[in-house]
């Protein structure tokens, strides 16, 4: 085997190990976008859904099909601060569609990031919604803020409430912001997350009928 053969196996393995690096780092950059693009496309739903009923909850403070059972729904709200509401409505059901008549109670507030260790996320939390009594229950759509901002009916920020309704509360800004519970190589920084605010959502129910 002469010298030149010998320089021709070499360039041949050196290109071919060129060539077999670009592979991989091409498969590597495929496998990151797809998982991005995926990521991405799940944050986006789940803001999507805990917008939806978020809205639709919020809405119906103070509402109750039977009006005269209720007469009053600026006593709606029975506690709000920045991250937490307590307030009362009447839940519709399949049976009931307009609700039954009997006032219930709903609960929104934000858990603590030290709760949520199942995920690699440091900063995600878990989003509660609590019917009446019922056993508070979780759901992890990667909510890492839920800011509440109240306002009264000349449209001036609330900063303190009275201890007890009414609270003078005419409308609501809510701030939500979502990420990925399990990002592609641990990324979380400002620019993976998914921000949304309803601007002072008000209350068809606040005022007196």
């Amino acid at each position: 085997m002469g010298f030149g053969t010998l320089l021709d196996i070499l360039g041949s393995t050196i290109i071919g190990g060129m060539l077999l690096m670009i592979l991989l780092r091409m498969n590597d950059a495929a496998v990151q976008n797809n998982y991005n693009y995926t990521g991405e496309r799940i944050v986006q739903q789940n803001l999507v859904d805990v917008v939806k009923l978020l809205e639709y909850d919020f809405r119906k403070i103070g509402y109750c099909a039977n009006w005269q059972a209720f007469p009053n729904p600026a006593l709606g709200i029975i506690r709000a601060d920045s991250n937490r509401i307590h307030f009362l409505t009447d839940l519709v059901t399949t049976g009931n569609p307009f609700g039954d008549g009997i006032m219930d109670t709903l609960k929104y507030y934000l858990g603590p990031t030290s709760e949520l260790t199942v995920t690699p996320n440091p900063y995600d939390r878990l989003l509660y919604r609590v019917v009446n009594s019922n056993t508070p229950r979780g759901s992890n759509l990667g909510i890492t803020q839920f800011k509440l901002t109240y306002f009264d009916a000349n449209g001036d920020r609330i900063i303190s409430m009275p201890a007890s309704p009414p609270l003078g509360i005419a409308a609501i800004q809510i701030d939500i912001a979502v990420e990925n519970p399990a990002a592609y190589g641990n990324d979380y920084g400002a620019d993976k997350r998914v921000i949304w605010r309803q601007v002072r959502l008000p209350a068809r129910n606040f005022s007196l009928r």
